[in-house]
């Protein structure tokens, strides 16, 4: 019975992972929440019996402990699979660039710390947590979910300069998992980083305000010259499906281990 752990799995993405998985009776699924009730009334009626929602905020180490602790016992020791979802969006920052806070530093200072405490620590800390129990599974699989914004081709020749303290906090997360690789690869255990792709969670930027508006019509338009076939953000469902089935096929034999790439299979992101 393959088992999976879903970081951040209380809406959006995260929450699709645990619907999708949870629709074969075989799979074991967990999902980390920091309120497990908001995440089993999200999921709606009659919540499968082989799906638990867990208390966990990934930037809180006892919370990862406590909550690998209970892991272990549900899934019987062992992880097949274990997906990094959360992540932090910052609100401020999500349409300004890094020459839009002369007078702030410390603001901007502070939005980047957040972002690399969730992004980057979290992810970190999640994977310590769970690696004792990846290392008796039979899979071993690790999928932190990453962004084009985090790939220096895509910023130079879409010259999307918004939103920067999350995408370098997804550029230094897919270093991570590189490291992560390098570390774990003689172990079988396979680490790689997907970006999701354009996708509407529902959970995006409080677009009300007039300048973020204003930003979010000048990166579309970006988007759109970069990949003129788009016609609008892609569904969770869609996405999580194409994520999944790239998981599946990876394997380190393949040279997967530490990549980096698109809910396409590849290195376009939109």
């Amino acid at each position: 019975m393959p088992t999976y752990v879903i970081a951040g799995a209380s809406r959006g993405i995260g929450l699709e992972f645990v619907r999708q998985l949870s629709q074969d009776a075989h799979n074991t699924v967990v999902g980390l929440a920091r309120s497990p009730k908001e995440a089993t009334s999200r999921y709606g009626e009659n919540l499968p019996a082989n799906v638990t929602f867990i208390e966990a905020d990934i930037v809180d180490h006892q919370s990862l402990k406590s909550a690998a602790t209970k892991v272990e016992s549900i899934v019987g020791g062992k992880l097949d699979y274990l997906i990094n979802n959360g992540a932090f969006i910052s609100q401020l920052s999500a349409f300004k660039s890094l020459a839009d806070f002369p007078d702030d530093p410390d603001i901007l200072a502070e939005d980047l710390t957040k972002s690399f405490r969730t992004n980057v620590i979290g992810v970190i800390q999640t994977v310590n947590a769970f690696v004792p129990l990846l290392r008796k599974g039979t899979a071993k699989k690790v999928l932190t979910l990453s962004t084009g914004l985090g790939s220096p081709d895509f910023i130079n020749e879409t010259e999307v300069d918004v939103a920067a303290p999350y995408a370098i906090s997804k550029a230094a997360v897919n270093m991570a998992v590189a490291h992560y690789n390098a570390l774990y690869k003689k172990e079988g255990i396979l680490f790689m980083a997907i970006s999701p792709g354009y996708v509407d969670t529902g959970n995006g930027p409080d677009l009300s305000d007039e300048e973020a508006l204003k930003g979010a019509m000048a990166m579309g338009a970006k988007f759109a010259k970069y990949a003129p076939h788009m016609k609008g953000p892609i569904q969770p469902d869609e996405s999580v499906s194409s994520m999944l089935k790239i998981l599946g096929n990876a394997s380190i034999e393949k040279g997967d281990g530490g990549s980096f790439i698109s809910h396409l299979g590849n290195k376009q992101w939109l």
